[in-house]
């Protein structure tokens, strides 16, 4: 009872801290080093809400998706068209969003789920991405081609114009509340029955699951939650391109989780951080950053097979036996 009470006491305090230096450090950012490092904190939380949303599919589903940018990328072209076309209020803009992704979301999902095989899983939905990124890039007279969308309105309130501190607030409080709902969606029932499907889908059938109905769920929440991240991300750069749909940005999402660790809750945050930071660093001293990246990359997974959060948890649980020892 009493280690219980410590263990909780514990949780808090590091809960408590962690919300104090995301609130202190956007102040710390602009004051004391420049703006371009308060946008990287912001593009960061933006990218781990992304990752953490893709994480569901594959690391608590096992479902491995190369088409996920087709979801960040509708929730981002939906909200800014229909600020830039239809003059919306930004509050409806970034509502229907998510909505239009979930619904994008569940006709792809509607034919992945229901093929057997990972190679085949990944080849349906890449191809289903492919199609969303040309005709983002063909539909010039809808999505402005290949110009992408140029100078998204957002409201003084929210601006980047002068200082990030704003943004950095809605996007922190937006993806708090976002995290915390897929927190209590793996930890619900139907978060344990998704994670009994990964580790073995044959004798979950036997035992009467309908795999496709949970796995469905799963790819709509999935990408529900990634068209906001969308979203949050055309308010950020105030501009997006066909690119965002292409397929190497799905590929870039699956290794924030492989580099992170899919089997620990933030691992795909932690993931996400380590990618932005490294392609910020890499990219200011040269221009090959891509083949720099790629080997700490493939360095990383295979000596840290679990990832980096994982191989945090293994050495905190050994920490912790060795106290109690």
């Amino acid at each position: 009872m009493q280690e219980g009470r410590k263990n909780s006491a514990a949780r808090w305090l590091w809960w408590a801290i962690t919300g104090l230096v995301l609130i202190v450090l956007p102040f710390v950012l602009e004051k004391g080093f420049s703006q371009y490092y308060l946008y990287l904190a912001t593009k960061v939380m933006v990218w781990a809400l992304f990752a953490m949303s893709f994480n569901l599919v594959l690391g608590y589903g096992g479902m491995m998706s190369f088409g996920h940018a087709a979801f960040f990328g509708i929730g981002a072209y939906t909200c800014s068209l229909l600020l830039v076309k239809a003059s919306c209020p930004l509050a409806l803009a970034f509502a229907v969003a998510p909505f239009a992704a979930a619904g994008a979301g569940l006709i792809i999902g509607f034919f992945s789920v229901r093929i057997k095989g990972v190679f085949y899983f990944a080849t349906i939905t890449l191809s289903f991405a492919q199609l969303a990124f040309i005709l983002a890039f063909k539909w010039r007279s809808f999505t402005f081609g290949d110009d992408g969308i140029q100078g998204i309105p957002v409201p003084a309130l929210i601006s980047t114009d002068e200082t990030y501190i704003n943004y950095y607030f809605f996007a922190l409080i937006i993806i708090v509340i976002c995290i915390f709902l897929l927190w209590k969606i793996v930890r619900s029932p139907f978060g344990l029955m998704l994670r009994s499907l990964r580790e073995n889908p044959e004798r979950a059938t036997f035992v009467g699951m309908k795999v496709e109905n949970y796995r469905l769920i799963a790819f709509v929440i999935s990408a529900f939650f990634s068209g906001v991240a969308g979203a949050l991300y055309a308010f950020l750069e105030t501009a997006i391109s066909p690119d965002i749909l292409f397929w190497t940005m799905s590929g870039e999402v699956i290794l924030m989780g492989l580099l992170g660790g899919m089997h620990v809750f933030l691992g795909p945050a932690l993931g996400a951080t380590i990618m932005v930071l490294l392609n910020s660093f890499i990219t200011s001293y040269t221009e090959y950053w891509g083949m720099f990246l790629g080997i700490i990359l493939i360095l990383i997974v295979l000596f840290f097979p679990k990832g980096v959060g994982g191989l945090m948890v293994e050495q905190y649980q050994k920490w912790m036996k060795r106290k109690g020892a």
